[in-house]
């Protein structure tokens, strides 16, 4: 099997996962090494056509990190790591090699003087406070704060490491050095979060895109609806729970109370693409520094206990949702993380011979009911290469990313359908404007990949050759037929709160009300 098709399984078995009832976070800790870096886990990637009034021909690009979050977790709460490299890449030639990149890099230092912090006159001595703040805050570089949290954007033009970088800038007053809010520590610390965070969305200018762009970075409340006990618990639900339209939301949102930290961008459509070509993909990444030396006798300040150095190493990686998580087989979990889109032919086992299909058989006492129409070509057209006449690329190598056609119009929040495409084909309605053609906050993802995994495309397909597939279909190998349409994850993606516009995600929750 070649590249091309191999490409297109990551998300087989990531929907597999669905099945279970619910599946993981798209990103929650899902490799080995990862859960001892949580500061560069990256729990969910969006890139959609902005649908703000007025921003439509925007897009707009979406990076958690930081997973499970509680908000009362202080006193130092969820700083971002200065001594990592955070990506975001966007491929808009087909080719699985990033084309634009930009990076965010932080620092973090103690507000006052020589990074000592501020003081507080006791017996006599002035003598530093132990919490990040002294006071309410309201405002960017707030005096009450003790920590102040910056960070910069280089782009990137070509290779991530040998391309050509710039720095992105302030639209107003050319600096390149941004404020990052603090998380939200309480009610009483920070009054009013949401005007507060608003205060920290800067309008940009994007070396060689001639037309402002927008980014914030900070905490928000987790977008993503899962049952994540129950899934990992042997998939813990009836059967008849996930079949039963009707019963779509009746389980509680696992991670409903957490927090994550976003890096959102918002660019015109013009400057992400290239030529005639209107398919872009995107993933995200986050690099350490290959050594790093801990100091025994570290002098006062903030994080100066470690001092990295050596090349960057990639140690974390998302595109499509869940892959890693439901796909990549433990031993090769790091390995995925490490890699990039170009090289995903190292994983086609996973892709040709995927394991989830028959360990939901097992677990959900349902024998016989993966579909058999080996190779999964339906799953590579749609999550690899990119679906003929919605987003694939004219030249597309088979690689894992999220691929959207900055073509296609946005459709206004309150008319998207929450099962993007599939619900476009199942409703005969006229969103093409959501997941798998990018992903927007409200698209149930879970929902989706189930349809998808256990063949649903392929009886619309055979029922109205409605994706195209022709003979990578075959609805006589799909023994749950149209059933597979009823199958969700118990948990309503569409019922989460998000806000009309940039940055989408909702206000985090306080650590105390």
């Amino acid at each position: 099997m070649s590249i091309h098709r191999f490409a297109s399984t990551p998300l087989v078995a990531a929907v597999l996962l669905a099945c279970a009832a619910g599946a993981g976070a798209s990103s929650h800790r899902e490799a080995p090494f990862i859960t001892t870096s949580p500061k560069v886990d990256a729990t969910d990637f969006y890139m959609f056509r902005s649908y703000e009034a007025g921003r439509n021909d925007y897009v707009t690009v979406i990076a958690n990190y930081q997973p499970l979050q509680d908000a009362y977790g202080g006193p130092n709460y969820f700083a971002m790591d200065p001594n990592a490299l955070y990506e975001v890449h966007i491929d808009n030639n087909g080719d699985a090699k990033e084309d634009i990149t930009f990076q965010f890099r932080f620092t973090n230092t103690l507000a006052v003087g020589r990074n000592q912090g501020i003081t507080l006159p006791v017996g006599g001595k002035n003598v530093a406070i132990p919490l990040i703040q002294a006071g309410q805050v309201a405002n960017v570089r707030d005096a009450n704060l003790n920590l102040a949290e910056t960070y910069g954007i280089t782009i990137v033009r070509g290779d991530r490491r040998t391309g050509t970088a710039a720095a992105v800038s302030n639209a107003s007053g050319g600096a390149t050095v941004f404020d990052k809010p603090v998380d939200n520590i309480g009610t009483k610390t920070i009054p009013d979060y949401p005007a507060y965070a608003a205060k920290h969305i800067h309008t940009v200018n994007v070396p060689g895109c001639s037309i402002p762009a927008k980014v914030f970075v900070g905490q928000r409340q987790d977008p993503f609806a899962v049952n994540l006990g129950t899934i990992f618990d042997l998939v813990n639900a009836p059967v008849s729970v996930i079949t039963n339209p009707a019963n779509i939301g009746a389980l509680p949102n696992t991670i409903g109370d957490k927090n994550v930290t976003t890096l959102a961008l918002e660019v015109h459509r013009s400057c992400l693409v290239a030529g005639s070509e209107t398919v872009i993909g995107g993933w995200t990444s986050a690099s350490l520094r290959q050594a790093r030396l801990l100091n025994p006798s570290p002098p006062s300040g903030h994080q100066a206990s470690e001092k990295p150095g050596g090349a960057w190493v990639q140690v974390s990686r998302l595109g499509m949702p869940l892959v890693n998580e439901v796909v990549i087989g433990l031993k090769d979990k790091d390995k995925f993380n490490a890699s990039s889109p170009s090289g995903d032919g190292q994983f086609i086992d996973y892709v040709t011979n995927p394991t989830l299909p028959a360990l939901l058989e097992i677990a959900l006492a349902l024998p016989n009911t993966a579909p058999t129409n080996f190779p999964r070509n339906d799953l590579v057209t749609t999550f690899l290469t990119g679906i003929t006449g919605v987003n694939k690329p004219a030249n597309v190598v088979g690689s894992e990313m999220l691929r959207l056609n900055t073509a296609i119009a946005p459709v206004p929040f309150a008319q998207q359908n929450r099962l993007g495409i599939v619900g476009n084909i199942l409703a005969g309605g006229n969103d093409n404007a959501g997941y798998p053609n990018g992903r927007r906050p409200k698209d149930d993802v879970v929902d989706i990949s189930l349809v998808a995994v256990m063949g649903g495309l392929c009886v619309a397909n055979g029922t109205g050759n409605a994706l195209g597939f022709g003979a990578d279909c075959n609805p006589s190998k799909v023994p749950l037929g149209a059933t597979s349409f009823n199958l969700h994850d118990a948990v309503d993606q569409a019922v989460v709160p998000l806000l009309p516009g940039f940055p989408y995600l909702n206000t985090p929750l306080p650590g105390s009300r």
